[in-house]
């Protein structure tokens, strides 16, 4: 299986480096020097990792055969794809790979049926998981420990506690106004 672990942003200096945007929570083992990495568009690899350090909080590359900046800032914007074994785990007990969570059923501790996830949103403070409800509506659930009580991939299905609001009209909205009367 093939999983986009970083895109490529502009060139940093004259020897052919690179700024990229990681996009895997793994980036010591899918971004280490040695790596080769498919792309999109296919045309700009497969690309070697011939060197990577962290230069102000980002991480810079350079690939075999990228020895200027011209070449450098022709990669921008390309996609770097690993090859991954589907059945891989990732290192740490309550991380998943997101094709791991696409297809999971969502309930309630209850049993209650919320919906299917059929993606998720990475953003920078949290992810969220895109539910489609079995009306065919979607509701975002954040990813977050005190939601998603449980995920069971045997039983391919997660558990949420949702505070009141959030998939359903149950909030109360409390207003100053109300304290006025």
């Amino acid at each position: 299986m093939q999983l986009v672990v970083a895109r490529i942003g502009r060139a940093h200096g004259i020897k052919g480096e690179v700024t990229v945007e990681v996009r895997t929570d793994e980036p010591e083992v899918r971004l280490a020097p040695g790596a080769v990495l498919a792309t999109d568009p296919a045309s700009a690899g497969p690309l070697t990792i011939e060197t990577g350090r962290v230069h102000s909080g980002r991480l810079l590359l350079r690939f075999e055969g990228v020895a200027d900046r011209t070449a450098a800032e022709a990669l921008r914007n390309t996609l770097l794809i690993a090859d991954v074994d589907p059945d891989e785990l990732p290192e740490g007990e309550d991380e998943y790979y997101d094709h791991q969570l696409i297809d999971l059923d969502v309930v309630l501790a209850d049993g209650t049926e919320v919906g299917r996830i059929t993606e998720i949103s990475h953003l920078p403070t949290q992810d969220l998981f895109i539910v489609e409800r079995p009306d065919g509506t979607e509701v975002m659930i954040p990813f977050v420990e005190e939601i998603v009580t449980e995920i069971d991939l045997e039983e391919q299905k997660a558990v949420i506690d949702p505070p009141p609001g959030l998939i359903d009209d149950r909030a109360e909205i409390a207003s100053a106004r109300d304290e006025q009367a």
